[in-house]
């Protein structure tokens, strides 16, 4: 019989730490043994703003899960969800002239590209590199092309990175609590793992997620992570918005949306009925109204996250695919099927409403990165006395 492991995960989002154990029977099976959600202290603006803090709270949240479950931990892997990460893309070449690739080539490559990254961001940390694409006389290839003739090599890497400071602190408190860092995760990896292992035939896709006062984008391109973005901007301002012109409390606004069919052929003539307006005069106010009022707002969002976003002029051909997560999944149909009718107008054809991830989904997800890796991800970024090019060949080729 599997001996049970007990691991420790905690994940860090804009208004949480959310402490896991897991438990472990072997590498293919494993459950929530352990879950305690508290409110971020400490933390503000993507920032360790307080540490004292932030340290008081994670060392008695981790004393607590210990006296809970009687044991010890030793290590932590990290599950990233409100730090600044940044991405750069670099390809390496080589000129083979009919030559054979040898391991050689590939590690004077990844060495060149890593060497660049570090002397020009000194100020961060890369936590993830990815094999976003190989390709031999411009044919791209899936694997590396290690063995092959050709006359012309390229090997493009992405890397994921944060700030440096922000990745010493972390590793301060958790050295404080006796806890090396086995590995950190950015949650928008997580989730676009998730996607791609759920829809085998989609590997390039951007993932929209709109919450009240929040909203973040991320791209995944063959496979990899390659960009990510947060605004202080969420389902609010429609709410807002549609408040201030209907003179309608907020709360009685989200009844409306939950209530009523948004659709852009709502007649002229349908009018929202009295039951909304309670113990107020019953005013003649149009339901074509509230769906004008809620489409240019969600115009505006989309124009700032995606169709207008300067930081996605890299990116310069929308994916086929597009998957957004909005407050509430059983919520607004109104307003998802605006989402829905923008997107098919800006010509994304496959745009799917999903659900959040949920709990068992994203540690079932975090445990097989721990203990499988990725199949495009060249270094998860631990804390090792290997070398990272080292561990890179580790994963690649052994």
């Amino acid at each position: 019989m599997s001996e049970k492991k007990l691991n420790l995960y905690v994940e860090i989002n804009n208004s949480n730490l959310i402490f896991y154990v897991e438990e472990t029977y072997n590498q293919n099976s494993s459950k929530i043994k352990y879950k305690l959600d508290i409110p971020t202290i400490g933390l503000e603006r993507n920032k360790i703003l307080n540490f004292d803090e932030l340290f008081d709270i994670i060392k008695k949240n981790i004393y607590l899960s210990e006296q809970n479950l009687k044991c010890t931990f030793k290590e932590i892997v990290l599950i990233l969800d409100n730090f600044d990460i940044s991405f750069v893309t670099l390809s390496g070449y080589k000129k083979l002239n009919g030559s054979q690739i040898l391991r050689e080539n590939i590690t004077y490559i990844l060495n060149t590209l890593k060497f660049y990254v570090d002397k020009n961001e000194e100020k961060k940390t890369i936590l993830h590199i990815f094999n976003s694409r190989f390709s031999l006389d411009n044919k791209t290839i899936i694997n590396p092309p290690i063995g092959l003739f050709g006359d012309f090599y390229s090997h493009e890497l992405s890397f994921s990175l944060i700030n440096r400071n922000d990745f010493k602190n972390l590793q301060s408190i958790f050295e404080k609590c006796n806890l090396r860092i086995k590995k950190i995760l950015l949650k928008s990896f997580l989730k676009g793992v998730f996607i791609s292992d759920k829809n085998l035939d989609i590997d390039t896709f951007f993932f929209i997620e709109v919450e009240s006062n929040h909203s973040k984008i991320f791209y995944f391109e063959n496979d990899c992570l390659k960009f990510e973005q947060s605004f202080k901007f969420g389902h609010d301002i429609i709410i807002k918005d549609i408040s201030k012109i209907t003179l309608f409390k907020k709360e009685i606004v989200e009844e409306i949306l939950n209530d009523i069919e948004l659709k852009n052929s709502v007649s002229e003539e349908e009018l929202i009925e009295k039951k909304f307006f309670q113990d107020n005069n019953f005013r003649k106010i149009k339901k074509k109204l509230i769906f004008d009022i809620a489409e240019a707002r969600i115009n505006e969002i989309l124009d700032l996250m995606i169709f207008k976003n300067i930081n996605l002029k890299y990116y310069n051909k929308l994916p086929k695919s597009l998957f957004f997560q909005l407050k509430s999944a059983s919520s607004f149909q109104g307003i998802k099927d605006i989402y829905k009718n923008i997107f098919r107008q800006k010509g994304i054809l496959d745009a799917r409403c999903i659900g959040k991830l949920s709990h068992e989904n994203m540690m079932h997800t975090a445990s097989k990165l721990v203990h499988f890796g990725w199949k495009k991800e060249a270094i998860p970024f631990t804390k090792t006395k290997k070398s990272i090019i080292a561990r890179f060949f580790s994963l690649i080729f052994e």
